[in-house]
């Protein structure tokens, strides 16, 4: 058994629940660099954003799969691990009706950020579901550049400046699929995942759709206090481990600081076996 293999037990012993590792990706190419006590708020009532049509931005497909992004979900064998993925996931959630899923990691460049965005494909390739990705690393926001396209307003221009929610919204190019990008890199991030705006747009979006699912790709634990305040409004929570990068102790210390939260499984990334 291998070090982190070890170490994920002992997290599932420590926790004493069910716990469970989910399947392997590919690969994935770092990402960019990313406990908290979370600001006491004076909660208020806010306005449900407005809809009207989401805009559509050709992407290159040919650039998503040099990103190592699955836009087509057959006769490939990564795209068969994350339909694994996505089965264990959904089958997990649908116990108990949950729509809301954070994707985060101990540490920056571990692979959460394409999880998240292969899962999301994924699950819009589903019959009976459409799929929201929203970019909540306010710090680095990145999925866009993932798609390949620019983008000037994203969450964190809806949640500082009230822009229009129904303009920052994208298709890009994959039927079924929403995302809803980062917008501009905010310092006060935290502050506004927390903010009352950002819990009534989270109650908005899980309850608009039937059908929709919503992932939340965050930033990593150890290194700022957003995930962990976002938390708190997500029904489940997907744990990236890299193989052979992430150690027992930064395992211990994220589900430490994560205590009850609704951990659905730790995901084993970058794996060689």
């Amino acid at each position: 058994m291998s070090k982190l293999q070890k170490a994920l037990e002992k997290a599932k012993e420590a926790r004493g629940d069910s716990l469970e590792s989910l399947t392997l990706v590919p690969e994935t190419p770092p990402e960019g660099s990313e406990k908290d006590s979370t600001a006491c708020l004076i909660r208020q009532e806010v306005p449900a954003p407005v809809y009207f049509q989401t805009r559509k931005l050709p992407v290159d497909f040919q650039q998503l799969i040099q990103n190592r992004i699955i836009p087509i979900c057959h006769g490939n064998p990564a795209a068969d691990r994350i339909k694994i993925l996505r089965t264990q996931v959904l089958s997990r959630m649908a116990e108990e009706g949950k729509n809301t899923l954070l994707i985060t990691s101990a540490n920056p460049g571990e692979g959460k950020t394409l999880t998240a965005i292969n899962l999301a494909i994924s699950i819009a390739h589903e019959m009976d579901r459409t799929t929201l990705l929203v970019d909540t690393d306010l710090r680095k926001p990145s999925i866009h550049s993932y798609f390949g396209f620019e983008v000037d307003q994203g969450l964190s221009d809806y949640l500082k400046d009230g822009a229009n929610i129904s303009e920052l919204l994208v298709c890009p190019g994959i039927e079924k699929l929403v995302v809803l990008p980062g917008g501009k890199p905010a310092a006060n991030s935290a502050e506004l995942l927390g903010s009352p705006r950002m819990e009534a747009l989270v109650k908005e979006m899980k309850e608009r759709y039937p059908d929709r699912f919503i992932i939340f790709d965050s930033t990593s634990l150890l290194t700022c206090a957003d995930a962990l305040v976002f938390s708190r409004y997500i029904d489940g929570i997907l744990i990236v481990v890299e193989a052979e990068r992430t150690t027992r102790s930064d395992l211990k210390r994220t589900f430490e600081i994560l205590g009850d939260k609704p951990v659905i499984g730790t995901l084993l990334n970058k794996s060689r076996d």
